[in-house]
């Protein structure tokens, strides 16, 4: 197919057959099996890429709490979702006396907002999400090198010298989006992208996750826990902060968060725009192996004992950017997840928002005319990010305070004060606020919700499928 950004049509819906739009998404993650799998769901042509050649179970565990709850609900998966996971009560505030110092409470999310709190390993709930989806509309081993849309269509060419043409191209390939860097070159050739979306992701810390090997309760006593005991250890006198949790695959998952001085942030710096490799995984494995831990029990263990559980191949050291960017769409081409909102994950508020992401998303696609044209998706584009936008930017304040909350700085100490301190009154208004928006997806039967703060608003719920859309469905089938 040749792309001509010049050409633009002025459709007869009259003459033609009903025919869908086709998505092709980039980025295999959470934002990206999401949006595959609610596509799916709508009967909407689809396929994902990913480069990487195989799926490996890297990362430890990700929170997901009511905001997320009616996604799951809705496709029929939340029980086998629960049941994957461990659920949440309290986040506990240590110290490297493996002492609590205060602990932020989540008992009662069911009744206020609807539902509980989940701990989940990243790798059980990349195979649920994939589970899903048919094989073949995922495509394993596909790097970007360029691509090209305009009124006709877009194309992607891959790095194994294929291609992929469709309607509309999502990018939901991270922080350092190949899609984000090939709009955005076009748009700053334009003159139309905004400085600030042209400076680097910046970043304050960096991070080191991993999760052991199945544990016995004789090995580590947390392991026979049926509640999820999130501890997060403060360093007394270093730049570390560290977390672990217990998971219902019977291991312990770890994220241990440096943050970065002047001279560290030099270091780290040449890794901006890649993976760190198995040398610098292990050198921060040494620099860390003497944090306690608590393990629920009298012995004594220290990250050491982790790592020794751990398969050295699946620890991984990656950047925490942070960095909320205004441009998300142009034309045909638009973005989900990190490639544009990257959140830092000591707020664990980065999963739930890829995943709100694509429900939006997939509610506006849904949405479009047969046969739509550019101005259209252009115009369904701008409706996700004005819907998602003051969403993101609160979570990207919650991220920043929990940041700070376990840092060394006198503004992190005010923050734990504040935290340890806080009246039930401004806390339960606080939860209020940031648990009220729970996105439901408008093209399958609505889940129940009945906490008793009800949801906010959302717009995308009230978006329907075109007319005929049922006709063409049962031909279909």
């Amino acid at each position: 197919m040749e792309i001509n950004p010049a050409v633009t049509f002025k459709h007869d819906r009259s003459i033609m057959y009903a025919k869908r739009p086709k998505v092709l998404i980039v980025g295999a993650g959470l934002g990206g099996l999401t949006l595959g799998m609610l596509l799916h769901k709508a009967g909407i042509p689809f396929d994902i890429y990913d480069k990487a050649p195989e799926v490996k179970p890297l990362g430890a565990a990700m929170y997901f709490n009511c905001t997320t709850a009616n996604l799951f609900k809705q496709c029929g998966i939340y029980e086998e979702f629960a049941a994957l996971g461990k659920y949440v009560s309290a986040i506990k505030m240590c110290n490297e006396r493996r002492e609590v110092e205060f602990s932020i409470d989540f008992e009662g999310h069911e009744q206020e907002f609807g539902a509980r709190g989940y701990m989940i390993t990243r790798p059980a709930l990349y195979g649920l999400l994939m589970r899903q989806i048919p094989k073949e509309r995922i495509h394993l081993g596909k790097k970007v090198l360029t691509m090209d849309q305009g009124g006709n269509g877009v194309l992607i060419r891959f790095s194994d010298r294929t291609e992929a043409e469709g309607d509309i191209l999502v990018g939901a390939d991270g922080a350092y989006s190949a899609v984000r860097q090939g709009l955005y070159a076009k748009l700053k050739k334009a003159g139309t992208l905004p400085p600030s979306d042209l400076l680097p992701l910046p970043f304050s810390t960096v991070c080191l996750v991993g999760q052991t090997r199945p544990l016995t309760p004789e090995e580590f006593p947390d392991i026979a826990q049926e509640q999820c005991r999130m501890r997060r250890t403060i360093g007394t006198d270093k730049m570390y902060s560290w977390s672990t949790y217990n998971t219902a695959q019977g291991t312990m998952a770890y994220m241990v968060i440096q943050f970065l001085t002047g001279e560290s942030s030099k270091e780290n710096d040449a890794f901006r725009n890649s993976e760190f490799g198995p040398e610098a995984v292990l050198a921060m494995c040494e620099e860390v192996k003497d944090f306690p831990v608590i393990s629920g029990g009298d012995h004594k263990y220290t990250m050491a004992d982790f790592f020794a559980w751990s398969n050295k191949e699946h620890i991984s050291k990656f950047m925490l950017e942070e960095k909320v960017l205004k441009t998300w769409y142009h034309c045909r081409t638009v973005l989900i997840g990190d490639a544009c909102h990257k959140l830092n994950p000591a707020g664990g508020v980065g999963p739930a928002n890829a995943v709100q992401d694509a429900m939006v998303l997939a509610n506006l696609i849904n949405g479009l005319p047969f046969h739509p044209i550019a101005e259209e998706i252009e115009a369904a584009f701008k409706a996700y990010q004005v819907e998602r936008m003051p969403w993101v930017k609160d979570a990207h304040k919650i991220s920043q305070t929990h940041r700070t909350m376990v840092g060394q700085s006198f503004a992190s100490k005010s923050t734990r004060y504040v935290s340890k301190h806080i009246p039930p009154w401004l806390f339960n208004r606080i939860q209020a606020r940031a648990f009220s928006y729970r996105p439901q997806v408008a093209f399958l039967p609505l889940a129940e919700d009945n906490g008793r703060v009800r949801p906010a608003h959302q717009p995308s719920l009230s978006v329907k499928a075109p007319v005929g859309l049922e006709t063409v469905m049962t031909h279909i089938v």
